[in-house]
């Protein structure tokens, strides 16, 4: 189960702003070094994919370029610095909640005075000496970040906070020597409120990845291994591949591996969202942080730390936080320029109602409002913030999106195609009937499948080998196998040439049905169980038949697709007749049959070029030219790992019905998205000219910038309740 990831992933610092992200962005992707780069604002992330191997140099090179322009950046090295991001977010929430709290100590009695108490000089001055501290001191992270951006000729909001502010309390300096009114209050209001919103946004931040560190932090601490025969407890970091670790009834496993002693059941809910316990036994792999329910087992540990499959988990999660959607470059255009466009929209309102009126005071105020209802936060926030909670929520569902661009596709899907084995069943066969003509001995029989059989890795084969097993027939050594994927095998058993497969593999082979076969054959296919024939001499001596069992939740997953308008379809190498079966007791009315491995790509196109947009939800190595073509590729997260890297999201457990749940979380996703994106520019085109028709003061400004950044984030955390 193990997943690869070919991105760096760094956090910046000192990022407060879209213009900011986009900013380092623009650095990052000028080096020479970079293939790709993406900053996400909202996760304080930056995703950069190198032309070639990374090296200290290269990373040297990129801390150096970011640094220039007043940033920081940080390799994130370990997967267990998620963890240390939501403490980051935490330590950041109190900081700014004790500076919301000393300014609105400090402000909250200077507006008291310029409301209620009549004017008079000691007033003022007592309104300067209260409003100071709050303007440099607790609102000093605007003017040191402003200050740093000014040094390289560049702005960001922090400019514009900084230069509403300021020009507002030296201006009151100016006005109280000229004995004019005041505006000292106004200055440390815009602080307060500003100060409000990052209180809000830290804690939303915070919240929006502790999904993802809620996996990390269940993992285990310590383990049991045995040493030289000796049970010693150490700490988990201590653990090394090729250990074997005892894990009683009870404990959590501490690493990915096999089980070498022992049988139980594993809860591995935390990792797959399958609530129902997986039956365990020698022989089958074990992974870390889940708990083991029943027995003691002993397991030979494969993966350790940054390789274990929950730790890639969190990584492939981290990158899709780490991604941008391509919704979300309207916003990251409008960002760029945003804050020098508003700068001079600013001047230009200071000059209008200078010239219009004659009123300095008027003019500042109006400016003022202008420059602080601007603040673009909210465009921002509006997309990474919903991918983020959309992708811890998938997370938490067994959902893992690969990329913030899937969330865009998942949402248009109109066609999904299921693979049928391992997919819709699953996926385990049995040999559930063997018919044979009247003059061939059945232990002859079945001794020659069984061994032919045996030889296979196909499911089929190794259910009819069990199966012969079972009838206590030993069976005997294959010479000269070859195998025709999707039509039969053969080979020679006991100097006897066996074949087995399709009736056209057996026919190209120069044998038939007899006609008693031939009825055999065609009720156990309209039984729903997949039959085929086996000859030699020259004749087909007799029929076989496997079943594999309907996943429980197979129908759930057809209902909920149905109802979401989106059209259910089956495809599967299966003959007609147990192809029509299965789709008639799921209710599915679309089928296609007998498809040879390498054709499931091409009925996947044939599918796109009348018009649908596809999911093809499958399993297997034979399904990944499938799910590499589809528009969107759902990969069983219990199928092969080239299936699971093909696929564009990966549902973790073999629950076919996380299929319609991805899509659905995806359109929920994206609604979030756009919702955002539509209250940030509502809030910055219908306010920017309010503020500059002079109808909106510079504290009604503040409140109203610091609600459009909180009620986006807010609006994104609802997707934290997402249920399907």
């Amino acid at each position: 189960m193990p997943y690869t990831n070919d991105s760096l992933i760094f956090e910046v610092d000192r990022m407060t702003c879209a213009s900011c992200a986009s900013r380092v962005e623009r650095v990052l992707n000028k080096q020479d070094m970079v293939e790709s780069a993406v900053v996400n604002f909202a996760s304080g992330k930056a995703r950069v994919e190198l032309r070639a191997s990374n090296n200290n140099e290269d990373l040297a090179q990129l801390e150096a370029a970011v640094a220039k322009i007043g940033y920081g950046l940080k390799l994130i090295e370990e997967d267990g610095e998620q963890i240390n991001q939501v403490r980051k977010y935490t330590e950041e929430y109190r900081l700014q909640l004790r500076n919301f709290w000393g300014a609105t100590a400090l402000t909250f009695p200077a507006m008291v005075l310029a409301m209620f108490v009549p004017d008079s000089r000691l007033n003022v001055i007592v309104q300067w000496a209260l409003v100071t501290p709050v303007i440099f001191w607790f609102g000093r992270q605007f003017h040191s970040a402003a200050a740093i951006r000014l040094k390289n000729l560049t702005t960001n909001m922090d400019s514009l906070v900084s230069l509403g502010t300021l020009a507002a309390y030296f201006f009151s300096i100016w006005t109280f020597t000229a004995g004019e009114p005041v505006f000292f209050e106004t200055s440390g209001a815009i602080v307060t409120f500003i100060l409000l919103g990052r209180v809000f946004e830290a804690k939303a931040k915070g919240n929006a990845s502790r999904a993802v560190t809620k996996l990390l932090e269940l993992g285990s601490k310590e383990a049991t291994v045995l040493r030289d025969g000796v049970e010693i407890f150490v700490p988990i970091d201590e653990v090394r591949r090729g250990e074997q670790v005892l894990v009683r009834p009870g404990e959590k496993i501490p690493a990915d591996g096999t089980i070498v002693k022992g049988a139980t059941s594993v809860d591995e809910s935390m990792l797959t969202g399958e609530s129902v316990p997986a039956d365990k036994s020698m022989g089958h792999a074990v992974y870390g942080a889940t708990l083991n329910q029943q027995g003691s087992i002993l397991v030979e540990v494969t993966a350790t730390g940054s390789q274990s499959a929950l730790h890639q988990i969190v990584r492939l999660v981290e990158d899709a936080q780490a991604s941008k959607a391509p919704i979300q470059g309207l916003a990251d255009q409008i960002s760029a320029v945003f804050i020098p466009v508003v700068i001079s929209v600013a001047a230009l309102t200071f000059a209008g109602w200078w010239f219009a009126t004659g009123e300095v005071t008027t003019a500042v105020t109006t400016a003022v409002a202008v420059v602080i209802i601007a603040c673009p936060c909210a465009l921002g926030l509006a997309t990474p913030t919903a991918i983020m909670v959309g992708s811890g929520r998938g997370a938490e569902l067994g959902i893992i999106f690969k990329g913030a661009e899937v969330f865009e596709r998942a949402r248009s899907i109109d066609t999904v195609v299921f693979d049928k084995t391992g997919t819709l069943t699953k996926g385990v066969m049995n040999l559930t009937d063997f018919v044979i003509n009247d003059d061939v001995n059945m232990t002859k029989f079945l001794r020659l499948v069984g061994s032919l059989e045996n030889a296979s890795e196909h499911p089929v084969g190794r259910a009819v080998a069990l199966g012969v097993e079972e009838h206590n027939i030993e069976l005997a050594t294959v010479s000269g196998f070859t195998n025709s994927p999707g039509r039969g095998v053969k080979g020679t058993v006991e100097d006897t040439q066996v074949v087995i497969g399709t009736s056209k593999f057996l026919a190209y082979q120069g044998m038939t049905f007899s006609s008693a076969l031939d009825k055999d054959l065609a009720r156990l296919e309209s039984e729903g169980r997949t039959a085929f024939g086996a000859g030699w001499d020259g004749r087909v001596q007799g029929i076989l038949a496997v079943a594999d069992t309907l996943h429980p939740s197979s129908r759930q997953a057809i209902g909920d697709l149905s109802e979401m308008k989106i059209t259910v379809a089956m495809i599967t190498g299966d003959n007609y007749r147990t192809a029509a079966s299965i789709a008639k007791t799921l209710g599915i009315t679309s089928f296609m049959a007998e498809v040879m491995p390498g054709e499931k790509s091409t009925e996947i196109e044939r599918l796109q070029l009348a018009g649908a947009k596809v999911a093809f939800v499958g399993d297997g190595i034979n399904d990944a030219p499938a799910l590499t073509r589809a528009n969107l590729g759902m990969a069983i997260g219990t199928g092969t790992d080239i299936a699971i890297n093909a696929g564009d999201l990966i549902l973790m457990s073999g629950d076919p019905a996380l299929a319609s749940t991805a899509v659905a979380l995806a359109r929920s996703t994206f609604s979030t998205i756009r919702q955002n994106l539509f209250w940030a520019f509502f809030y910055n085109v219908a306010m920017i000219p309010l503020a500059a028709a002079g109808l909106l003061n510079p504290m009604l400004a503040a409140a109203a910038m610091a609600t459009s950044s909180v009620s986006v984030v807010t609006n994104s955390l609802r997707l934290r309740h997402f249920t399907s």
